[in-house]
């Protein structure tokens, strides 16, 4: 006998009529450059949820995703047409932490006002009685810690990246223990001008360092935080060689 799986419906109101919403009431309050920005930044963030927030549904969420993303016409819709604002929160991780960071092409301005809109809409959501205090103390304290931290993280791949570029090797001629490719790597520990990254293979987990960078780099970049990068050590020291980006947690 086959399993039957009783759908969720289609929430009312859904995550893209609360953003709506959400965006009504501050245009009203904003400079159009600001409001622009904002509309900007929540488009930005539901793109953001229809392109990766599927991933953490529960199976029968799932098949009424499956159901009306592979619909076509009207009876096709996208994550944010079908849920409600219980799945925002959530997803503002994802945003700020890693589709901010890699997908979006912006300044360090625009991705610290799109922390304070998220904290914004975190704490709205909050009042309107659409998500719990305590939720919507998570989605605030993220939109304010990438607020603060997206720019300088920003800052600090662009003097990483410069570094690299005059860094002048062959990783063919280097040694294997001499060479970790490009991956994320996480800082284990920060001094001025030198860098210590945590690096996993067959062998497990172990630190790489000190790793020589310009120490504008190392004022602005914090323990705990992941460097897209290659390392190579040339001439007994180990440099930076090539650079992604700066993902602040």
């Amino acid at each position: 006998m086959k399993k039957i799986i009783n759908l969720p419906k289609i929430a009312e109101p859904t995550i893209e009529q609360v953003l709506e919403e959400f965006l009504s009431e501050q245009m009203i309050k904003l400079k159009p450059k600001t409001a622009s920005d904002y509309r900007d930044v929540i488009q930005l963030f539901k793109d953001c949820m229809n392109g990766y927030a599927y991933q953490s549904l529960s199976k029968a969420e799932s098949a009424l995703f499956e159901k009306h993303y592979n619909a076509e016409g009207e009876e096709h819709k996208e994550f944010c047409q079908l849920f409600g604002p219980d799945k925002i929160v959530e997803n503002t991780g994802e945003f700020l932490g890693y589709f901010l960071i890699r997908k979006v092409m912006a300044g360090g301005e625009f991705k610290r006002l799109a922390g304070a809109v998220i904290k914004k809409l975190s704490k709205w959501l909050a009042e309107k009685a659409y998500i719990l205090e305590e939720d919507a103390s998570m989605g605030e304290e993220e939109g304010a810690t990438a607020a603060r931290d997206i720019p300088k993280a920003e800052r600090a791949g662009n003097i990483l990246y410069r570094a690299a570029e005059n860094v002048i090797f062959n990783p063919d001629e280097l040694a294997d223990d001499d060479y970790h490719d490009f991956d994320h790597y996480t800082i284990g520990k920060v001094e001025p001008g030198k860098l210590w990254l945590e690096v996993y293979d067959e062998s497990g987990k172990s630190t790489v360092g000190p790793i020589a960078v310009p120490k504008e780099a190392t004022a602005l970049l914090q323990k705990g935080w992941d460097i897209s990068c290659a390392i190579a050590r040339i001439r007994g020291k180990w440099k930076i060689v090539e650079v992604a980006n700066v993902y602040p947690q």
